[in-house]
């Protein structure tokens, strides 16, 4: 059984020594602990600090591609290299080390296969209130979304089996941490939360650069989760809100009309008419929306089955040619 951690890291030379000098090195249930970092286009010593505390494996982007893309690289780079369990951490020290073998327990017990490490988000000091009520807002969205009980859905403390990591994708550039376990709720996987600890405070979010973009950029990635993942109740909600002011519209003016309220019945009233037929429309066209999208929703799963089956047939070959190699130098 073979565990890797895996951190992404964008300009981390500050705080990377500090993490990886808390990283295990054995734990219980666990062969073979290994840690793996994405040098996300950093442009300091964090590919130095890493080779000098001893990192196993590097994955090196030439550019800066933002955290889920570089996320995703590890997790690529973490199945290549034979990983059984992947634990995701921050290379700012944020999360407390000594609750790896608590974030993966569930896994080891054959009771989870994506565990999210659930922070104590009220009584962190340096999370303003507004921050504080998008983290419950976000992972609110989640639970409904993905039909998880998740607290802590933006926690990036999470670890996964090789199975769960296999089907995984992110599409979102901002982040992967919502999409991830909407994607597992979707495909059937069992997802849990552990409550875990968080160390001290070093160095502001690398993520959430102002209040403001942090608000947009949450917005943005809760609508597309829902236009991707849910499109038909997405566009039937939205739908509905034009569909129902063109339909009270329309009543008004049909009593209108019949000359059950007010005091002109022979007044034709045509714009209050072309606007409800309007608005009703608009509503019809929205639910359209939603079905067509729905079916593509179904092709796009076919698609992920595809590339699964192809996931699965490179991981196994990739270390069947591995064990070749080892077969061939042992004779």
């Amino acid at each position: 059984m073979k565990l890797i951690i895996q951190i992404p890291c964008y300009n981390e030379e500050a705080t990377l020594g500090l993490t990886l000098s808390e990283l295990p090195r054995q734990l219980t249930g666990i062969d073979q602990v290994e840690w793996l970092i994405i040098n996300d286009g950093s442009r300091d010593r964090t590919l130095e600090v890493a080779q000098a505390c001893g990192v196993d494996h590097i994955v090196d982007l030439q550019s800066n591609q933002g955290l889920a893309r570089g996320f995703m690289a590890g997790i690529e780079a973490c199945l290549k290299a034979g990983a059984d369990i992947i634990v995701n951490t921050d290379a700012d020290n944020q999360y407390c080390a000594a609750d790896i073998p608590k974030l993966i327990a569930p896994i080891l017990e054959g009771n989870a296969e994506i565990v999210i490490g659930a922070r104590p988000i009220p009584d962190i000091p340096h999370f303003s209130p507004i921050k504080k009520l998008l983290q419950k807002l976000g992972s609110s969205v989640v639970r409904l979304a993905s039909k998880t009980n998740i607290p802590d859905a933006p926690s990036g403390f999470r670890a996964m089996s090789r199975e769960a990591a296999l089907r995984l994708n992110v599409f979102n550039e901002y982040t992967y941490t919502l999409e991830t376990i909407i994607q597992a709720g979707q495909r059937g996987l069992v997802v849990t939360s552990v409550p875990i600890r968080i160390n001290g405070y070093l160095r502001p979010s690398r993520l959430v650069k102002s209040i403001t973009a942090y608000i947009q950029h949450s917005i943005v990635t809760i609508v597309r989760i829902f236009m991707t993942y849910r499109p038909l109740q997405f566009f039937m909600m939205l739908g509905s809100v034009p569909f129902g002011l063109g339909f009270l519209l329309c009543c008004r003016w049909l009593l209108l009309f019949w000359g059950i309220i007010g005091d002109n019945p022979a007044k034709p009233r045509v714009p209050s008419l072309i606007l409800a037929a309007m608005l009703i429309i608009i509503g019809f066209q929205l639910w359209l929306f939603g079905l067509i999208a729905d079916l593509m929703g179904v092709n796009r799963q076919l698609l992920e089955d595809i590339q699964l089956r192809l996931r699965r047939k490179d991981f196994e070959s990739h270390h069947s040619k591995k064990s070749d190699r080892q077969k061939d130098t042992v004779y």
